[in-house]
C-alpha cells in the first residue's frame, strides 16, 4: 500500500479518499462554505481534541453553520476512520485527522437556505514530520509582495474555513522565489502569519508574535506557547505588532503549528535568523514536546 493513501470517512461511509463521495452541488465545493480543523496524534492520542472542537464550533458559528453532532458523536467516527486506514497501511505511527463540514448541496445559488443538509468528511493520514535537516537548518520564508492578507472586516482570518485562496496565492509567490513558506503582511503592512501556521521571533531573549488583531488564525500551538509553553521555557513572550523593517532586528524566527510545533527559521528572504541547539526556538521545542508527553499520559480517553 502506497504511503500516499488517505482514509476517509463520509457522513459515516469509509472509503478510500480518492473515491469521490460528495455532489458537485456542494456548497464547500461550489463557494467554499465549509470549515474545517486538523488534529495530530502523540503516542496514538488525539492532542488537544477540545481545544480545536472549541475552534470549530466558533467558526461554524461565525458562518451561521449548524452542526447536527457533538464532539462525543464525532470521536467514534475518528477511531473507526483510524483504525480502517491502520488496517489499509500497516502504518503504527503518529497520524494526521482533518475534518472537514459544509453546508451542504442544494439549488446552485448563494443563498445559506438552499443548502440541505451539513455534511461532514473525515481524512486520516500519516502525520508529516519536520526532516532532521529542517531542525537542523531551519526554513526559508519570503515575504509576500502582490497580495495581502483578507483584512478581518471581510472575511476573518481567525474563522478556520473552506476559503483558503488568499494562502494559496500568497504561498505561490514565495515558492515561486524558492521559500518554504510565505509571510503576509495585512493591509496596513504588519506581520500576520504564513500560509498555515503563525509566526514568532526572539529578540533579546523575549519571544515576539503578532495579535490576534492584526488578522491571524488563534493557532491552538500560538495559544500553548503563550499560556503555558513560553513559560515552561523561562521565556518571557509579548503579542506586539510586527512589521518588515524589524526583521533584521530579530535573532530568531519560528513558525507554530499544529503538524510542526515549533518549527526553526533560518531566513525570510535577505534577512538570516541564528538555528541550532543552543537557541531559544530549541527550548521551546523541548518545552512542547514534554507538554505532549504529559497530555499523551493524561488523556488515555482519547487514544485512537
Amino acid at each position: 500500500m502506497s504511503a500516499a493513501f488517505i482514509q476517509a470517512n463520509t457522513n459515516g461511509r469509509l472509503h478510500a479518499a480518492t473515491e469521490p463521495s460528495i455532489s458537485p452541488l456542494n456548497r464547500g465545493f461550489l463557494y467554499g462554505d465549509a470549515i474545517y480543523e486538523v488534529w495530530r496524534t502523540y503516542q496514538g492520542i488525539v492532542f488537544t481534541w477540545e481545544e480545536h472542537w472549541a475552534r470549530l464550533f466558533r467558526s461554524a458559528r461565525s458562518l451561521y453553520l449548524e452542526l447536527p453532532f457533538t464532539a462525543e458523536q464525532i470521536l467514534p467516527e475518528v477511531r473507526r476512520t483510524v483504525a480502517a486506514y491502520r488496517e489499509q497501511t500497516r502504518d503504527d505511527g503518529e497520524l494526521y485527522i482533518r475534518i472537514q463540514i459544509t453546508r451542504g448541496a442544494g439549488s446552485i445559488g448563494l443563498d445559506i437556505a438552499l443548502a440541505d443538509r451539513t455534511d461532514f468528511v473525515l481524512l486520516v493520514q500519516s502525520c508529516p514530520n519536520l526532516s532532521a535537516e529542517v531542525i537542523r537548518n531551519g526554513l526559508a520564508l519570503s515575504l509576500a509582495t502582490g497580495l495581502r492578507r483578507n483584512p478581518i472586516d471581510a472575511l476573518n482570518p481567525a474563522w478556520k474555513t473552506g476559503n483558503y485562496l488568499n494562502n494559496v496565492l500568497c504561498l505561490r509567490e514565495a515558492r515561486a522565489r524558492g521559500a518554504d513558506d510565505v509571510v503576509m503582511l495585512n493591509l496596513a503592512g504588519e506581520v500576520t502569519e504564513s500560509a498555515v501556521s503563525n509566526i514568532a521571533f526572539v529578540r533579546a531573549g523575549t519571544l515576539f508574535t503578532p495579535p490576534l488583531s492584526a488578522g491571524i488564525l488563534g493557532g491552538i500551538t500560538r495559544d500553548l506557547v503563550l499560556t503555558r509553553i513560553a513559560a515552561a521555557a523561562d521565556v518571557p513572550v509579548r503579542e506586539s505588532t510586527l512589521r518588515p523593517e524589524e526583521f533584521a532586528t530579530m535573532e530568531e524566527c519560528c513558525l507554530l503549528s499544529t503538524t510542526k510545533d515549533i518549527a526553526p527559521v533560518a531566513s525570510i528572504d535577505q534577512t538570516k535568523f541564528k538555528v541550532g541547539a543552543d537557541t531559544i526556538t530549541m527550548r521551546l521545542k523541548a518545552a512542547f514536546a514534554d507538554y505532549m508527553r504529559d497530555y499523551a499520559a493524561s488523556h488515555p480517553e482519547l487514544r485512537v
